[in-house]
């Protein structure tokens, strides 16, 4: 098979891709905005009145799991 043709092949699935992407991409930005799908809001880490965060409880004995010294 001649080199080119493959290089033309693999160009044009990319293109292919990525303009499929493309129009996902805006069906997804009009659902949002007109409100039709409802977005999760970022959580923030918990902080105590200080103001430093706490760690969770599953990294208190992170040294001891990984055999850390």
């Amino acid at each position: 098979m001649n080199k080119n043709l493959v290089i033309v092949i693999v160009l044009s699935v990319l293109i292919v891709v990525s303009a499929v992407q493309a129009i996902q991409l805006t069906k997804l930005k009009t659902e949002i905005s007109s409100g039709s799908i409802a977005v999760g809001a970022a959580t923030k880490p918990v902080s105590t009145s200080t103001g430093s965060s706490v760690t969770p409880s599953s990294l208190d004995q992170l040294d001891t799991m990984v055999g850390g010294c």
